[in-house]
């Protein structure tokens, strides 16, 4: 296959010629349909242009009528080029170099990619280790701290940390922000919880940190008076 850009460049006429050539062949709707196909180009100012690509038929049969000394050589440089291309893929030898190459870049392909993942689970490895010391800290001030969380509080009872949540939230004592629950302005000064900032690497391996609070005996208490009240009531 050749195009009319190549023809146009190598013959020395401008594209819009050749192009106007192509268009006004006196070859029947079937030969133009099997040797000619209308493809697109951006040129250099990024604008999409029209083009052709032709086989080597094609190409004999719009050259024809080009005359000149120069004109000829070329023909006869495109038509041993189309030849020497039509005899290579008729070698075994060569569909199977072929074919190996194709191969090769695909493994290529797979293998960068492959290292690009392993990369970056390196990454979130070394993440991992580097917070593996601060939530072990930060476990160790919880305990220290008597800090009780929502969980625990909600099975003692007798009832899901959502249910609880739920409840609280209805109570007006906490809300939602962001996915996490979090205490009214009117309870944060109360003594009844504390809030614990906690790192992560989300799934793009990026650190990042998470506020949970946490509810101190007092909270606890706190927290039962009221739902044994609201029972009452």
């Amino acid at each position: 296959m050749t195009t009319s850009l190549k023809v146009a460049e190598v013959f020395g006429k401008e594209h819009k010629n050749v192009l106007r050539d192509i268009e006004t062949l006196s070859c029947s709707d079937e030969f133009n349909r099997l040797n000619f196909e209308l493809i697109s180009y951006q040129d250099s100012m990024n604008r999409e242009q029209r083009a052709y690509q032709m086989t080597k038929d094609g190409f004999s049969f719009l050259v024809m009528g080009y005359t000149g000394d120069k004109a000829g050589q070329f023909k006869e440089r495109f038509i041993a080029e189309f030849n020497h291309r039509e005899e290579l893929l008729k070698s075994d030898e060569y569909i199977l170099a072929r074919a190996m190459e194709i191969q090769s870049n695909r493994i290529k392909m797979l293998e960068a990619n492959l290292e690009t993942s392993q990369e970056q689970l390196r990454a979130q490895e070394t993440n991992l280790k580097l917070q593996a010391p601060k939530v072990e800290y930060y476990e160790k001030v919880l305990d220290g701290q008597g800090l009780i969380s929502t969980t625990i509080i909600a099975k003692d009872l007798g009832m899901s940390a959502n249910a609880l949540n739920n409840k609280l939230h209805k109570m007006g004592v906490i809300y939602q922000v962001q996915g996490a629950w979090v205490p009214y302005s009117r309870y944060q000064d109360t003594g009844y919880c504390k809030s614990k900032t906690f790192p992560y690497v989300d799934k793009d391996g990026k650190q990042k940190t998470v506020i949970h609070f946490y509810w101190t005996e007092k909270g606890r208490q706190f927290i039962i008076n009221l739902l044994q009240n609201f029972k009452r009531a």
